[in-house]
């Protein structure tokens, strides 16, 4: 597989080079710290974490999300990656990630190979999620929490590193002008948190 990164410099990003990238922690002065308005310092932040599941399928990656249910009281129909809020039992915000991505999609912790993980992001929401990438080898198994999650699909990571397709779109809420990334693939519209995360994911993965 091969992506776009900064400079228009096309790398080779298989799944060893990919390991050995995120090996490096994230030091990307460019990162996007949190959705428009969020306050990074803020102690009232709840602890979340997601997971980040990049699937080895041949002939290429994919990175896998879950699409959220109408009923659901916040972000409801909205394009996510397994996670959420982290629980007084445990242990580091990895064991969030996991917990939440077993929960949600059935997948099983120790079929995730942790690659590495991504600055913080803050959202208007009120929380401070650090999200996880993992690598899973097919078969998946999965078995969605169907309260919770309506789709699971995966889109090649190959499109989701590719700048040309990061908008950056503004939408006028409550009065307020509200900047934020979108990546539209197909009939699915990622944007807000998810899409500032690949944005980073990008990022982090171009500084090399």
């Amino acid at each position: 597989m091969r992506a776009t990164l900064y400079q228009d410099r096309l790398i080779e990003l298989d799944l060893p080079e990919l390991r050995r990238r995120l090996a490096h922690p994230d030091r990307s002065t460019g990162a996007v710290a949190g959705d428009h308005g969020a306050g990074p310092r803020d102690p009232a932040l709840m602890s979340a974490a997601v997971l980040m599941p990049i699937v080895a399928r041949a002939p290429e990656l994919t990175v896998l999300f879950t699409r959220r249910t109408a009923h659901l009281r916040s972000h409801s129909g909205q394009v996510s990656f397994p996670g959420g809020r982290a629980e007084a039992h445990d242990e580091s915000p990895e064991t969030t990630a996991l917990r939440e991505t077993r929960e949600e999609i059935g997948l099983d912790p120790g079929r995730v190979e942790m690659l590495g993980r991504l600055s913080d992001y803050h959202t208007r929401t009120g929380y401070r999620i650090t999200p996880f990438i993992g690598v899973v080898t097919p078969p998946l198994a999965l078995h969605p929490d169907l309260h919770e999650v309506e789709e699971v699909f995966e889109v090649p990571l190959s499109f989701l590193l590719d700048p040309r397709n990061h908008r950056r779109l503004v939408r006028e809420y409550q009065g307020e002008l509200r900047p934020f990334y979108a990546i539209p693939y197909g009939n699915h519209y990622i944007w807000g948190a998810t899409a500032g995360m690949l944005v980073n994911l990008y990022r982090h993965l171009a500084q090399d």
